[in-house]
């Protein structure tokens, strides 16, 4: 079953633990400073806009249709 993932095998889950008795500035500063040393933000960042390639049939279709706009502008 590729498509059903079990997040739990995951390891990229960041997490502080709460040891002795820090303040929750602690705790948030070590979470932090663990997501930032994952690069965790950075690969959600990269995938979040990504794009599928355009197929040729698709980039034809896009320029012709830029062509006919193009010449419906210019009055032709």
């Amino acid at each position: 079953m590729e498509g059903n993932k079990n997040y739990s095998d995951r390891r990229d889950f960041t997490h502080a633990r709460r040891e002795g008795a820090p303040g929750f500035e602690v705790i948030l500063r070590r979470f932090f400073r663990e997501v930032q040393q994952s690069r965790i933000l950075s690969e959600a960042k990269k995938r979040r806009f990504f794009n599928k390639d355009i197929t040729r049939k698709e980039k034809r279709e896009i320029a012709r249709h830029k062509a006919m706009i193009k010449k419906l502008k210019r009055g032709y």
